[in-house]
């Protein structure tokens, strides 16, 4: 089993961990501070050995590192090192997404269909229709506000029986999460907006900067699209 270092700590940017099995041009470690692909947010970047890492992926309880070079054997030890500045951009993006539900949830009642995301840019789909008059302008706003309101942004870890029973956190659909699952990670903008999760984000709203709505789309019906770029505050 890989232990996660990044769900504890996302501003880890350096670890030493050793190498439990390999393949051609990968490797899996005990421990990593490398984010894998998945719930919208792609992996992170950096290197493992010295040797750059061009794709992580979580396969089962191992983490797979695909590197550039040959991999170390099994038993070495490696010293990873993550790309801090894609790291950031994409923890200031993933954070500026929990507030926009945040705030389309407290508005209009209105759950996340889907979205995905890079660093500084990202969309995300609600279940609008139609969208409201001069919806764009209004969230970029209210958004921008809650942003620059400095909210603390709490990470905690719950028992799954105790998660759900969250009426906050119905709307996350904890429930799909395999009964495997044991605890529950919950990412809190306190005052805002909680949702079980599994990303990494800042600290506070105000390390994010601003956003900008740079389109809105319909993708059928019932189903709105709003894409964002993260700018600097």
């Amino acid at each position: 089993m890989t232990e996660l270092l990044y769900l504890r700590d996302a501003y880890l940017r350096s670890f030493t961990a050793r190498v439990v099995d390999r393949r051609d041009g990968a490797l899996a470690l005990d421990r990593t501070a490398f984010y894998p692909t998945g719930g919208g947010q792609p992996h992170d970047t950096g290197t493992l050995g010295g040797r750059p890492v061009l794709d992580v992926r979580k396969e089962g309880d191992l983490v797979w590192h695909e590197l550039d070079g040959d991999a170390p054997g099994v038993e070495e030890e490696v010293v990873g090192q993550v790309d801090w500045q894609r790291r950031h951009a994409l923890m200031r993006t993933h954070t500026a997404l929990h507030v926009l539900c945040g705030v389309i949830w407290n508005e209009w009642g209105t759950a996340v269909t889907g979205g995905n995301m890079e660093p500084l840019a990202a969309r995300m789909d609600f279940e609008f229709d139609p969208l409201p008059g001069g919806f764009g302008a209004t969230v970029e706003a209210r958004v921008n506000d809650e942003l620059a309101a400095g909210r603390e942004i709490r990470v905690a870890f719950l028992p799954r029986d105790t998660a759900l029973e969250d009426a906050d956190l119905i709307r996350t659909k904890v429930s799909l999460i395999p009964d495997s699952v044991k605890e529950i990670r919950v990412v809190d903008i306190v005052g805002l907006d909680k949702q079980a999760d599994g990303g990494t984000h800042v600290r506070t709203t105000d390390e994010v900067g601003r956003i900008k709505v740079v389109k809105t789309e319909s993708k059928g019906k019932g189903n709105k699209r709003i894409r964002i770029e993260v700018l600097d505050g």
